[in-house]
């Protein structure tokens, strides 16, 4: 099968090679799910939601459970208490606010 150039919006599928759209997550041809794609994924990861949720809501670990760390989110939540999770939060949320994009993004995207 001869296909023509892909656009801007398009991409090829990762199991059969059809163009298909950048945003499409089933290859209408083959039905294989792309990678990248992932139904529980809310998407990018904003290091500015991430920082000011780790400076306000630190100490019950906010920015772990946004950025998918949920073991040490519910770490922060047990101890919670003794405001040490509220000190290492406002750190990180400093830390995230302070980093470049790319390598927020190579970090945490």
């Amino acid at each position: 099968m001869v296909q023509k150039g892909k656009k801007s919006d398009e991409s090829y599928c990762s199991s059969c090679g059809v163009i298909i759209k950048k945003e499409a997550e089933i290859c209408p041809k083959c039905g294989v799910r792309q990678k990248g794609h992932h139904s529980f994924s809310g998407g990018e990861k904003s290091k500015v939601a991430a920082g000011l949720l780790g400076i306000l809501l630190g100490g019950i670990g906010a920015h772990k459970f946004y950025l998918g760390k949920t073991g040490i989110g519910i770490l922060y939540l047990i101890f919670f208490w003794t405001f040490v999770p509220a000190i290492l939060g406002l750190i990180e949320g400093i830390i995230y606010l302070t980093m470049t994009d790319a390598a927020f993004k190579a970090k945490y995207g």
